[in-house]
């Protein structure tokens, strides 16, 4: 019965059954198995895996914005302050007033409120945001970005695997071959992206290069000279590519720009459909500003109301072409801001707190409409469902199609696993 169930599986795995299904034909002796490795217990490999051109999109709100203004909000409170909510699409879920747009949205994304954290400085959050791992020991983990490239992405391709708007953490102990491509504006590519000679004279160059590396292998630096090598053949190969043109706004209507918003947030999102739509399989935009130590309510309407139309528009716009159910979007900070107003003068805010903080995820293999956690009314404690960092990435791990308990191996020969020990968010998994 367990090789029909299994057979049935195979034959139906887009769409037929979900996760959950999954797990539960995996019952008995496999019920320690995970998703993927269930799924390559009866013969999809990466391969195939990749060819169903799952994406993400990463919003990253540098600076970490308060959860009592985005999407916990504690209305009639003292810690809650002067904000005011509205009712989302989910009858009983309310975000705070900042955020009309996404609250229609809430039936495609779900909301997490109570991320647990463990770091309240910037760097060191927006490390462990990031990568899944706080920043400790020898080892530099990878962007989650970076994984997703080296796991999904075509080491062929003509365009990079991983693109950020912005600058982010570096690929780590994985390599320059999947280290994210920063580009500093939306629309525009580097100026040095075309090359000032052409033809044979190029070619000369080239091997001119290839000939300087070959000499630093031989001295001992192959490891240094074999980066060097892959990183010109890289860009040799992109800077012909015609997919070059997803890194600006051709073809797209003054109507569409508008609708992203007229502001680099916004076209850095519109840029970012962009790029997933010709197959970059990771992409990270950011919008900086809510370190609201102060001016908190001053600077919210405008700093939330260029996300919220941004975002909202890349959700639709997704929607609309068909990509939203193969497209990952998350938008999260670093960590969250204090519950306790602090009294800096002229005007106040909120300052760091990593203790409890929320975010939103949807599209890409997560299902929409689901208020996970709950905290408490004063926001100080976590009284429901409290979701690790580890959790939150082998979540989105299990989302691509990536084993969150495969082990990649270090330069130095050294085991480490992607996510050390997350539990999946099942509440939100399809």
């Amino acid at each position: 019965m367990l090789n029909n169930n299994l057979l049935h599986v195979n034959l139906n795995r887009h769409g037929d059954v979900t996760r959950r299904d999954l797990l539960r034909l995996a019952g008995g002796g496999f019920a320690s198995m995970s998703c993927l490795g269930l799924l390559r217990s009866i013969g999809i490999n990466a391969e195939e895996i990749k060819k169903e051109g799952r994406s993400c999109i990463m919003v990253f709100l540098s600076g970490a914005p308060s959860q009592l203004e985005t999407w916990d909000p504690k209305p009639g409170t003292t810690n809650g302050g002067p904000t005011k909510t509205i009712q989302t699409a989910i009858p009983g879920v309310e975000f705070a007033e900042y955020w009309p747009k996404m609250a229609k949205m809430m039936k495609d994304v779900s909301v997490i409120r109570s991320m647990a954290g463990k770091e309240a400085a910037h760097d060191r959050g927006r490390y462990h945001l990031r990568t899944g791992h706080r920043l400790l020991g020898p080892n530099k983990f990878p962007h989650i970005g970076s994984l997703v490239a080296h796991k999904l992405g075509d080491p062929e391709s003509d365009i990079p695997n991983f693109v950020s708007i912005g600058e982010t953490v570096s690929s780590g102990f994985l390599g320059v071959e999947v280290a994210p491509f920063v580009i500093d504006r939306a629309g525009q590519l580097p100026a040095n992206m075309r090359g000032s000679v052409a033809g044979s004279r190029a070619s000369r160059r080239m091997e001119m290069l290839r000939q300087q590396d070959n000499e630093f292998v031989k001295a001992g630096a192959e490891s240094i000279g074999r980066e060097h090598q892959e990183l010109y053949r890289k860009a040799s190969r992109m800077m012909t590519s015609s997919r070059l043109k997803a890194f600006t706004f051709e073809g797209e209507s003054d109507k569409t720009k508008q609708e992203y918003g007229s502001n680099p947030f916004g076209q850095s999102c519109l840029v970012a459909r962009r790029l997933v739509e010709s197959g970059v399989p990771f992409v990270e935009v950011q919008r900086g500003g809510w370190d609201m130590h102060q001016n908190l309510w001053q600077n919210m309407p405008r700093t939330a109301g260029e996300v919220d139309q941004a975002l909202s528009t890349l959700l639709t716009d997704l929607k609309q072409r068909g990509m939203l159910e193969k497209t990952l979007v998350i938008c999260l900070g670093e960590f969250g801001r204090t519950p306790k107003i602090n009294q800096r003068t002229p005007s106040v805010g909120r300052d760091h707190w990593a203790k409890n903080f929320n975010l939103l995820i949807g599209g890409g293999g997560v299902q929409g409409g689901v208020c996970v956690g709950k905290t408490s009314p004063d926001g100080m404690e976590i009284t429901d469902r409290p979701i690790s960092v580890d959790d939150l990435f082998a979540t989105i791990c299990t989302s691509l199609t990536i084993d969150p308990n495969e082990e990649l191996i270090t330069p130095g020969g050294r085991p480490l696993r992607i996510v050390d020990e997350g539990l999946l968010i099942d509440e939100i998994l399809i």
